[in-house]
């Protein structure tokens, strides 16, 4: 996943909360998406995630002048926290140019043991300010992505070293999580298996309505995934119909059928439980 399918993400689970699910005791959504590392390859204007952290604690100390410092540690308790990292440190530091600072710095598996450490880091830094819903997704099948095809795949093949990555990075993500609510004793994260959701619609795009999971609705080169999507870009008549809106970032539609496990998926997607479990006892808890 990256940051714009995060923003995606957040407006599918407000609207769901606003229009369905009114009842239920969250209060806000918080969203957090990152590097862990600064791009070596190329400046980008990114808030670093402890950065955003910084942000959070300084949001509770002004809402704590507000409306005082229970009711605001109330509302952060009770909000949702949707958080997402990994991905572009893949993408972007480890596999961009060939041999890369961290690729000869790391092998690949060591790399991942190193991120999986960092995000338990970031997890137990927001548990102390105060989170205690937190949706935690991994990296999307990031070697299929249409950018990823064009660049590495002419034959349309998911790229092998990115798949193999997400592949190592994501189930000791799960690990990681289970571990940590043990630590707490509660289920404070959750983990939310983007990457198989995803792949299942690349794999089989047709069944989810898609007539393509390879070319990008808004781009330009081979499979649409090259450069960004502009004016001049390609761009396709009906976004629906397309599993990619532009080389890196799933559609709306795709976002939206990802929420959809998020809020009810089995435990094939979602570990320990799906997010309207975890609404559901906390408001069963509440009662």
């Amino acid at each position: 996943m990256t940051p714009a399918s995060n923003l995606y993400l957040f407006l599918h689970l407000l609207k769901f909360h606003i229009f369905f699910n009114i009842s239920t005791p969250l209060c806000l959504i918080f969203v957090f998406f990152s590097f862990f590392f600064k791009m070596v390859h190329c400046q980008i204007n990114i808030i670093r995630m402890y950065k955003q952290l910084k942000y959070f604690q300084q949001y509770q100390t002004r809402l704590a002048d507000l409306v005082g410092y229970e009711e605001a540690q109330r509302i952060v308790n009770d909000a949702l926290v949707l958080i997402t990292v990994g991905g572009n440190d893949f993408v972007n530091n480890y596999y961009l140019v060939p041999f890369s600072p961290r690729s000869r710095q790391f092998s690949l598996p060591d790399y991942v043991r190193y991120l999986i450490s960092e995000y338990r880091k970031l997890l137990m830094r927001l548990y102390d300010l105060g989170a205690r819903k937190v949706l935690v997704t991994g990296t999307g099948p990031m070697g299929c992505v249409p950018a990823e095809l064009a660049m590495r795949s002419p034959s349309g093949q998911c790229a092998t070293e990115l798949q193999r990555a997400a592949a190592l990075y994501n189930p000791q993500l799960v690990q990681m999580i289970n571990e940590l609510n043990s630590q707490y004793g509660a289920n404070i994260f959750i983990a939310a298996n983007t990457e198989q959701k995803t792949n299942d619609f690349i794999n089989n795009p047709t069944a989810y309505g898609f007539t393509t999971s390879k070319i990008a609705c808004c781009g330009q080169g081979p499979y649409n995934g090259l450069g960004l999507c502009t004016v001049l870009s390609n761009l396709c008549p009906n976004r629906d119909e397309y599993a990619f809106w532009d080389p890196f970032h799933p559609s709306e539609r795709a976002n939206g059928i990802i929420v959809d496990m998020i809020l009810g998926g089995s435990s094939n997607y979602m570990s320990p439980m799906n997010l309207s479990s975890l609404l559901a006892l906390d408001s069963n808890t509440r009662t």
